[in-house]
């Protein structure tokens, strides 16, 4: 009997032991969140459903907003910290910076891309899994006039218009008014949020929370408190703004493309 007991526990040690050699390691917490600061010029505090969010109001006849990817090296800045010391480098005043839209393992963009009236990416139109495919997706541009808008995906390709910068992210928050088909109204999947709404073509409205949000109610934020027709989700987890020297909202999260907002520099005699 005691070589049964001894046999049984030196199975059992060895058990607890492989369960400890094989147990998955707990993932790396994410990086800290900011949440403070003296909040840039354009931007407020705005509470809608229990949830705070930052609102910057962009009236493009004193703004101008900018899409951006890369360096003059031609690698992408990588996040909102490495492309404000960048700019600043450079001399270039920067009111605000937010994530502008999703990105693969390396960096590039998902979807439409253009910078400076030059296509760096194009349009994506195909079916796929996440939240860049859960249609209708759409399009943040300003065109070469000046004026602002949030098209759906398909809507861009049809019409095709003459822009100065796009970027193509999903789904849609806001279509001519209307929740996106597929939202629950206050579904369970909750995550700091940011996103782009148009109220009129000199109006580009950005948004982030401060806290967790649901698509759901993060889609009538800018439909009923915002005033916008059309807005579009830009990305979630990763969800960051900078006035161009600090973190307002986010940690040191990677970025693809960027949306960066500078006043228009006065005209000279």
């Amino acid at each position: 009997m005691k070589k049964r007991h001894g046999a049984a526990l030196l199975i059992a040690i060895l058990v607890a032991a492989t369960a400890i050699i094989w147990r998955p390691r707990r993932p790396e917490p994410p990086p800290p969140l900011v949440i403070g600061g003296e909040l840039p010029a354009p931007c407020r505090n705005v509470a809608f459903e229990a949830v705070t969010y930052v609102v910057c109001e962009i009236d493009l006849r004193a703004n101008s907003i900018g899409v951006f990817h890369a360096g003059a090296d031609g690698k992408p800045f990588g996040s909102l910290e490495a492309f404000d010391k960048a700019v600043a480098g450079e001399g270039r005043p920067v009111l605000l910076a937010m994530n502008g839209g999703m990105y693969h393992e390396d960096l590039s963009p998902v979807g439409l891309l253009v910078e400076d009236g030059v296509e760096k990416s194009p349009l994506n139109l195909a079916d796929a899994d996440g939240n860049f495919f859960l249609k209708p997706n759409g399009v943040f541009l300003v065109g070469k006039d000046g004026k602002a808008a949030v098209m759906e995906s398909s809507a861009y390709a049809a019409a095709r218009p003459d822009v100065a910068l796009a970027t193509q992210s999903g789904p849609m928050l806001v279509i001519h008014g209307q929740i996106h088909p597929r939202f629950e109204a206050n579904g369970t999947s909750r995550y700091v949020r940011n996103g782009v709404g148009v109220r009129d073509e000199n109006t580009a409205v950005l948004a982030i929370s401060r806290s967790e949000v649901s698509l759901g109610s993060f889609a009538r934020l800018f439909r009923d408190a915002l005033g916008c027709r059309n807005a579009l989700f830009l990305d979630g987890a990763v969800s960051a703004l900078s006035d161009g020297k600090r973190m307002i909202v986010g940690g040191k999260y990677p970025a693809g493309p960027i949306i960066a907002v500078s006043a228009r520099q006065p005209l000279t005699q």
